[in-house]
């Protein structure tokens, strides 16, 4: 039998551990109640509801009938009107365990309606025995883990779409488990940095991009290359994005590797290069060190297309550029020295431009001829042996132009 007078105390403990409500544990336990009830002393199509009085442990029980009429349910009492029935026939059979008619529900309440719920009380019983004990047991702790399941949504839920903190517990099969000391987050191995090695223990900061519910409980999807990583990380070391005075328009990113971010401020006395710049670059060197060294180029964004796409190209210089607007296709002339940089080692600096811009960019030498464009860059086809890797220049404040 349940002590139900000590489980104030339990109750109380659930709350502040699990921050599971006090209300949500209490209807638990009156359910598990109502189905030991129901098991032992109940009859089929009954339903039993409990209450408890968690300062005394007194406990009521009651027994709920629905009101209905013939429009609602089939008034059949042997199986040869059940094989009576019309196929388009969906009412229910008449219970009167489960059912009470109208006319009958009017003499105990007089403004009684259909499908309104009438109780009638039913004698408490201590004896339960050791079987609905147990299954009183069982039922609350389901409860307990589904409202716990629900408290950790409800946390969470909220945060989706923002970067948090937590430590790594370990890494099976490829995928890495974050502790959030009341839930677990995984990061799978396409969401993770290449080449990023994860130590037990260690903090880590990730993109919390969903939030589900499974049968084994809640999975908290975590990302370390989600480009709103970048934005998130850029927020919190620059008080200008936090606040929207400066914004960040678009990001590409090959995670690892290198992105590129156009910011815009709205605020004309604002530097939105700067702002994400930080002095002697401590604010993008610290996002950069978050990403493992992950390099990032910090361009102005542009309403015009061949100014943003100009930008876009750092460190390379345009010459020139061609835009056609039906074909969202740019042509972008460099001199000689600047093909290299133009492209980029793998074609990685035409193809981040273009899917910065959502341009197609085509890169051409002063001769004239096409070099490569940024459709065939995002293959990942090698262009030029002289290709360089794109060290130096890792911001454009748009004194190159």
């Amino acid at each position: 039998m349940l002590d139900l007078k000590t489980m104030k105390s339990a109750l109380e403990q659930l709350e502040q551990e699990r921050k599971i409500p006090r209300d949500k544990i209490l209807d638990a336990i009156e359910q598990s109640l109502a189905a030991a009830y129901k098991k032992d002393y109940g009859k089929k199509g009954q339903i039993i509801r409990a209450t408890i009085d968690i300062e005394d442990g007194k406990m009521e029980f009651w027994q709920v009938k629905i009101v209905v009429d013939e429009s609602l349910v089939r008034m059949t009492t042997d199986e040869e009107d059940e094989e009576e029935i019309a196929e388009d026939d969906d009412r229910v059979r008449f219970n009167e365990e489960h059912h009470i008619l109208l006319e009958d529900a009017k003499r105990i309440k007089s403004d009684a309606k259909l499908e309104e719920e009438i109780v009638f009380p039913l004698e408490a019983k201590d004896d339960y025995g050791r079987i609905a004990a147990q299954t009183a047991k069982q039922v609350i702790i389901q409860k307990i883990r589904e409202a716990e399941r629900g408290a950790i949504i409800d946390e969470y839920g909220s945060k989706e779409g923002e970067i948090i903190n937590g430590f790594v517990q370990k890494v099976e099969r490829g995928i890495v488990y974050i502790d959030f000391n009341r839930a677990t987050g995984i990061i799978l191995p396409e969401e993770q940095i290449p080449g990023e090695f994860y130590r037990r223990g260690e903090r880590i900061r990730a993109y919390l991009y969903s939030v589900e519910e499974t049968p084994r409980g809640v999975n908290l999807k975590l990302s370390r290359t989600h480009p709103q990583l970048i934005e998130g990380l850029f927020a919190m070391e620059a008080p200008e994005i936090a606040s929207g005075t400066v914004e960040i328009k678009a990001i590409a990113r090959e995670a690892g590797s290198r992105s590129k971010i156009a910011v815009y401020s709205n605020d004309d006395h604002v530097d939105p290069v700067g702002s994400c710049v930080g002095q002697k670059g401590i604010r993008v060197t610290t996002v950069m060190s978050e990403l493992g060294g992950e390099k990032i180029d910090i361009i102005p964004w542009s309403a015009d297309p061949s100014t943003y796409i100009s930008s876009a190209l750092s460190p390379a210089n345009a010459l020139d550029i061609e835009v056609n607007e039906e074909e969202h296709k740019a042509v972008v002339e460099v001199a000689a020295d600047q093909l290299s940089l133009a492209i980029g080692k793998g074609g990685q600096n035409v193809r981040l431009a273009a899917k910065l811009t959502g341009w197609r960019i085509d890169i051409k030498g002063t001769a004239g001829e096409e070099v490569t464009s940024s459709d065939e860059g995002s293959k990942g086809d090698t262009i030029s042996e002289d290709e360089v890797s794109l060290d130096e220049g890792l911001v454009d404040d748009g004194t190159s132009k």
